[in-house]
């Protein structure tokens, strides 16, 4: 082909023209080349992208939340590695309040942990006393539930759609035997899994044993509960909100006064009530089908220390412990059973009594209203921070709290002696005690291991009910130093 130049001089095109040897080798060796070098850019991108997230990610699930010490890696490390491939499908239904499900949601990471299994994220319960409708994710932060724990437990956020009734499968249902073993889980529930891909477990309520598990599953429960089961940033917030209102004002108890309905109900405690209240309450429990006992002695329950105190008892203890009129208290509960009667005696002691709804707009928990859980979660925040933490009666909140302060460097706790007390508080009301002797009797009631201090849990193998509860003491992620 050939073309003119400016100067109208003609000159031929090598454009049709085909390379010669010696032109098409350098242009190879520049592809090969260049081939290398973005192969290499790309392996040391994707290495450096790993270890950056690995510490990134590390540094970040390793804070529990503003009110936590960080996670010790040396207490909290993870087990050995895993082998990836799942023998099956978790379905997992949990029952009762916040602090019972967020118990039963480490068990069962734990389980499915040891079993190798694929965990669909739990369902909270929705049928209780409370019918509080929030799902997982309106509790907890579902993403860092996944992704803190992803090492450990692969979780997905609903049944793949193939396992769904919908489609015509067929899901095993049941319900795991109480305080069960590993090996409970290992010879009896994993080998249902190879005939069935998907089982539901349809309670979850303390269906692992305190106590008999390896080091590496003890501290993998400690690591959902501390670090992987975070509450929802508008949860965080407001709770952030309520500790800052409050330590602003001088410190603060956190006292629990579990002398609500369904507590009352549910024990069979009237002691403090009127017959018609006492009525109400044996009526609720023939309404709820899943409470065993209905018929219930409220003295001999009172006697053996099976009761919450009542707001007038709690006055007189408080008072004996030492706390004077100026304290600052939150109330950490829901509406007291009698309403502001009941409450007439504990105020008029101490004038600096608070509750949630006293510190926040109104506005503020209204997105909170009928939701139990979530107002739970927010006493459960509060609880935590506060200098000096007192339940009036030893249920899973409490427990779960005094677990999370230990935790924290075994921050005061006073565990009430129901029993003892209530034989004190007899005695001095019909004047056989002094307010001195009374004073000086509780006191030395409620030293040492009752303030919280470091202590090793009690075993039981045959009355698992009775020893001491893992997640009220998780001593096996508990540094003593």
């Amino acid at each position: 082909m050939e073309i003119r130049s400016e100067s109208g001089t003609l000159m031929r095109s090598d454009y049709n023209k085909p390379p010669s040897h010696h032109q098409s080798v350098p242009k190879a060796r520049f592809q090969v080349w260049f081939f290398r070098v973005c192969s290499c850019i790309l392996v040391w991108t994707c290495l450096i992208q790993l270890f950056w997230h690995s510490q990134i990610f590390t540094g970040l699930t390793n804070q529990i939340s503003r009110f936590s010490l960080p996670v010790d890696p040396v207490r909290l490390s993870p087990p050995p590695p895993r082998n990836y491939t799942s023998n099956g499908i978790l379905l997992v239904s949990c029952n009762g309040g916040l602090n019972q499900m967020r118990a039963a949601i480490c068990d069962m990471v734990t389980v499915a942990r040891l079993l190798n299994l694929t965990l669909v994220v739990p369902e909270l319960d929705k049928k209780s006393f409370w019918a509080d409708p929030s799902d997982f994710e309106d509790i907890f932060d579902i993403n860092h539930f996944i992704d803190s724990l992803r090492d450990e437990v692969r979780i997905v956020r609903r049944l793949p759609k193939r396992y769904s009734k919908k489609y015509g499968y067929k899901i095993f249902e049941v319900p795991p035997v109480s305080w069960s073993s590993d090996l409970y889980y290992l010879q009896q529930v994993l080998p249902r899994f190879s005939k069935r891909k998907v089982i539901h477990f349809v309670r979850s309520d303390t269906r692992l044993a305190n106590n008999g598990l390896s080091l590496d599953l003890q501290r993998l429960r400690c690591r959902v509960n501390f670090q992987g089961l975070k509450f929802t940033p508008r949860i965080e917030a407001l709770g952030s909100k309520l500790v800052r209102i409050l330590q602003q004002r001088g410190s603060f108890v956190a006292l629990h006064l579990r002398y609500e309905m369904d507590m009352l109900g549910f024990s069979g405690c009237t002691h403090g009530c009127t017959e018609e209240e006492a009525e109400e309450l044996r009526k609720m429990r023939y309404a709820y089908p899943w409470w065993k006992e209905k018929e219930i002695v409220s003295e001999e329950r009172r006697v053996q220390g099976l009761c919450p105190l009542t707001p007038e008892e709690v006055v007189l203890v408080l008072k004996a412990l030492g706390f004077q009129k100026d304290t600052q208290i939150y109330i950490a509960a829901g509406e007291i059973y009698g309403g502001a009667k009941r409450l007439a005696l504990l105020k008029e002691s101490f004038p600096r009594i608070v509750k949630k709804e006293m510190l926040l707009d109104p506005i503020e928990l209204q997105q909170f209203q009928n939701h139990s859980s979530q107002m739970a979660a927010l006493d459960f925040i509060v609880s935590v921070a506060s200098n000096t933490f007192i339940p009036t009666y030893y249920g899973n909140m409490a427990k779960v709290v005094e677990g999370h302060r230990r935790y924290l460097g075994f921050k005061k706790t006073i565990l009430l002696d129901r029993k003892r007390l209530v034989e004190l508080l007899d005695l001095h009301n019909n004047k056989t005690l002094s307010w001195d002797e009374f004073v000086v009797a509780v006191r030395e009631a409620h030293q040492g291991q009752r303030m919280g201090e470091p202590t090793h849990r009690k075993v039981i193998s045959d009355r698992p009910k009775e020893e001491d509860y893992f997640y009220a003491n998780p001593q096996e992620c508990i540094s003593e130093n």
